[in-house]
């Protein structure tokens, strides 16, 4: 009987505890095995399912490592899987052998040799095999049971370490990168709270609390600056996904070669500068929420990917032909008209009601009466904290001059222009409380002057009359408003030939603001061509 040493047992051992890496672990307990029993190959499979996935291998070509043999359609491996003690197979052996021609140490077909196969079990279940096979036959014929019983205990021990390992480390790299994309959340942006008591805020926040628990993809509009990011952070904090990781995405900062990669990831390889395999942003929310800012900006092709994650919840990163399933919510925001961008072709139909399951509209800073007193005095005290000011107020007067603004930049505007006077007040003296007052914000003074200088020839050229107010008579400012501002627009894009950029420009307002606005007044600029004859 062949025995085999002590000695090469216990440097089995030895070697497997001095391994670090999954590679050096496989690799020393494959030579420590040909060292310890004579053969031509070794290969060590990893069971999944109902297939045996090659971890390492001396001896056979390397395309061997690329190959996933199911067990029922290889008979030695079936007969393998199937014991819980070590199989030799007798080297006249009929069934066919699954390394036929793959042998580095011979040439074609295998002629007789022998052939043993070791599975390899952890808290009694099969979770690999380990095989052996040489050139001279009954040659693992005489080895004793005890031998190969610890070599199939150490080998069955260095896969389950592995495999154990291999999984930590995918939680802690997943982990890793969550944190790093929260941390750099935290650290660019405030999450804030929705601020105001006016009538479309409360209408608002009574959407969000309905909706937020519902699990739907959420499609949120509005202008640019009015807080939709804190409306998509209010819906993630309400839902049940609330400890879950939020992955914010701008559509619109992305180069166009680089989208599919940032959103579904890319493995290495895969194009010109992926030298390394990269986590796409919906692996990083799976199981939490992504939130796509200005979906209106992401190019068609993409928009057919993004909708199979809709549908399906299904992705693939970029150069690998397998999907992966993810577990992922999609908020997405746009200040574009998504409607007028599907007639126009430039958004996929399918996705905008995919997005929209329930739209969420959130309204501009100029539409919410008594809200910019307490957004105000929100933005004061944040402004205080960060520059050290032991009391930051702000004078009556300012209000005034802030109520009377018409916020183009909306919420994210008037944050700014808090900043820039709480600045600008603070280096004009060093007292215990710091006032900011109009003289602080004279930019916007001059801008309210001028609208309210205007509004009087304004309205005369347009053909208004200007009306006398008895006392005690009720004035409805809301349509007046709106019937100002409809006469106002149209006589400047009559002006303007119905150019929208150049009337945008004199209003003193940006393009998309003015469309947005014209179309609530029910205004339309319509072209025709007609022939004299």
């Amino acid at each position: 009987m062949i025995d085999i040493s002590s000695t090469a047992l216990i440097e089995l051992a030895l070697d497997l505890t001095n391994s670090l890496t999954t590679k050096d672990r496989f690799d020393r307990l494959l030579s420590t095995v040909r060292r310890a029993v004579s053969c031509d190959a070794v290969v060590l499979l990893h069971v999944q399912g109902e297939r045996l996935k090659p971890l390492a291998q001396q001896g056979l070509s390397k395309d061997s490592l690329g190959r996933r043999f199911d067990i029922q359609q290889h008979p030695r491996f079936e007969v393998i899987c199937g014991s819980s003690t070590p199989v030799r197979f007798a080297s006249d052996c009929e069934l066919p052998d699954p390394y036929d021609g793959m042998l580095l140490s011979h040439e074609g077909d295998l002629p007789v040799h022998a052939c043993m196969g070791l599975p390899l079990m952890a808290d009694e279940q099969l979770i690999g095999v380990l095989t052996l096979d040489s050139m001279t036959p009954n040659v693992f014929d005489e080895l004793p049971e005890k031998s190969l019983d610890i070599i199939s205990a150490m080998a069955a021990a260095t896969l389950k370490t592995a495999i154990l390992l291999q999984e930590l480390e995918s939680h802690s790299q997943h982990s890793l990168e969550v944190v790093a994309e929260l941390t750099h959340e935290a650290l660019v942006k405030d999450g804030g709270e929705l601020i105001g008591d006016s009538e479309a805020m409360i209408k608002l926040k009574r959407e969000i609390d309905m909706v937020a628990v519902s699990g739907f993809s959420i499609l949120i509009e509005g202008e640019t600056g009015v807080g939709k990011e804190l409306v998509a952070r209010t819906l993630h904090r309400q839902s049940a996904r609330g400890e879950a990781p939020l992955v914010y995405v701008n559509c619109a900062a992305l180069p166009e070669n680089l989208i599919e990669s940032e959103l579904f990831g890319h493995v290495k390889g895969a194009f010109t500068g992926a030298d390394r395999n990269r986590t796409g942003k919906f692996s990083l929310a799976d199981g939490g929420t992504i939130f796509l800012d200005e979906i209106g900006e992401l190019p068609l092709g993409v928009q057919s990917k993004l909708l199979r994650a809709l549908q399906s919840q299904e992705i693939q990163p970029v150069g690998k032909d397998a999907t992966e399933q993810v577990n992922v919510r999609i908020l997405a925001a746009t200040n574009r008209e998504l409607k007028e961008e599907v007639k126009e072709g430039r958004f996929r139909a399918d996705l905008y009601h995919r997005l929209s399951v329930y739209p969420i509209s959130v309204p501009p800073l100029r539409n919410r009466e008594g809200d910019i007193t307490l957004l105000t005095g929100y933005f004061i005290e944040q402004v205080r904290r960060k520059l050290g000011i032991q009391q930051l107020t702000i004078d009556s007067s300012a209000i005034h001059v802030l109520s009377q603004y018409d916020w183009p930049g909306n919420v994210r505007e008037l944050e700014h222009v808090i900043g820039r006077g709480a600045l600008r007040a603070k280096g004009r003296g060093n007292k215990a409380i710091v006032r900011i007052d109009t003289s602080h914000i004279e930019q916007l003074v001059d801008s309210v002057e001028r609208l309210l200088d205007n509004k009087k020839p304004t309205m005369t050229k347009v053909g208004r009359v200007e009306a006398e107010i008895s006392a005690g008579e009720s004035i409805a400012l809301k349509q007046e408003t709106e019937s100002f501002q409809r006469d106002l627009i149209t006589q400047v894009l009559s002006q303007e030939s119905g150019n929208w950029s150049a009337a945008a420009k004199r209003l003193q307002t940006d393009r998309a603001n003015l469309n947005r606005l014209a179309k609530r007044l029910g205004i339309q600029v319509t072209k025709s061509i007609s022939v004299k004859l």
